[in-house]
């Protein structure tokens, strides 16, 4: 992972192009902040910001154009929101799309509500967007959809192509005597089938890898998703997505799905926190024992966040990726 007390070398942030980001954000925030800052030398205000870019905490209640500039943080942004709101999967709880959102908004007051939709599309699939979810089920179709949304906005469009007949590529079928175009199924005989043919839906994604650079999948890992079928849908292919083991691997921002509400160290610091408050409990808080009345506890995990170093996570495999122009 990125620890915070040490320097950043060349294998701990794979897109070192992006490190001007950083420090055109730090310069502007300085020159927002210059008269606080300047009463503890603007050489401390340097050393705190990018030690907060080591340990992901930079992310918290920045505008979204921030959020999504750069895969790392991208990638804070999904351990923040599953280090703060964890405890609402490991009670049980399930909530609504809007819910969700809410809780998104409390780290990034302007996420857009449409990413928040489309991640809970891929759950809900054609049932009502008012179905109540699973923390874990939600959060790992948001990871995707969130993590790859110019890619799977690419992918879209190519499956749209080929439900309607056109091909983005031109693929050629081998024979015994010459290379023939591949037959399209009649407009009878594709009426009855769903979705489109898995291989030449990833032979048109395999050349979109090649020729975009903004952020993908590791090619491999969508070949073995696709390998696995015949013909799938794009719902399909994105609940197959979020739910790859290797997907979540490759992209390192969360443990793994048996692991999700284990955080030792947030757990710890909440247990200090919730120690230190209650002795100046005030009597009208008693009485906040409704269900799902947790602000108090979204405080004390805001505030854990931000004061507990980062837990052992795997460095996240960063795959040609350029932040949307």
């Amino acid at each position: 992972g990125l620890w915070p007390t040490r320097l950043l070398r060349p294998w701990d942030f794979p897109a070192q192009r992006h490190v001007l980001t950083y420090v055109e954000d730090a310069v502007c925030q300085l020159l927002e902040n210059k008269e606080d800052i300047s009463q503890y030398g603007i050489a401390r205000f340097f050393t705190e910001y990018f030690n907060s870019v080591c340990q992901g905490t930079h992310i918290l209640f920045r505008e979204f154009s921030f959020i999504q500039a750069t895969p790392h943080n991208r990638a804070s942004f999904l351990r923040a929101f599953w280090r703060c709101f964890r405890t609402v999967g490991k009670n049980g709880d399930l909530l609504t799309m809007r819910e969700y959102h809410c809780l998104l908004q409390l780290l990034c007051p302007d996420f857009p509500l449409e990413l928040t939709q489309k991640a809970a599309r891929i759950v809900l699939m054609d049932d009502a967007m008012d179905c109540l979810m699973s923390f874990s089920d939600f959060l790992f179709a948001f990871q995707v959809q969130f993590y790859y949304s110019e890619f799977l906005e690419s992918v879209a469009a190519i499956y749209q192509d080929l439900l309607s007949g056109k091909n983005p590529n031109t693929v050629i079928v081998p024979t015994s005597s010459s290379g023939q175009h591949r037959q399209r199924p009649s407009a009878g005989e594709a009426g009855t089938l769903e979705g489109v043919e898995a291989s030449l839906f990833y032979q048109c994604l395999e050349n979109l890898c090649d020729r975009h650079k903004y952020s993908c999948p590791p090619p491999a890992l969508v070949k073995e998703v696709l390998s696995n079928v015949q013909r799938l849908t794009f719902y399909g292919f994105l609940v197959a997505l979020s739910k790859h083991h290797g997907i979540n691997q490759a992209l390192g921002a969360l443990p793994d799905r048996g692991d999700l509400m284990h955080d030792p160290a947030m757990d710890e610091e909440l247990e200090r926190l919730v120690l230190r408050w209650r002795p100046h409990r005030s009597s009208r808080q008693h009485r906040a024992k409704e269900p799902g009345a947790f602000g108090c506890q979204r405080r004390d995990k805001l505030e854990a966040l931000q004061t507990v170093p980062p837990a052992s996570a795997p460095t996240p495999c960063l795959y040609q990726w350029e932040p949307r122009e």
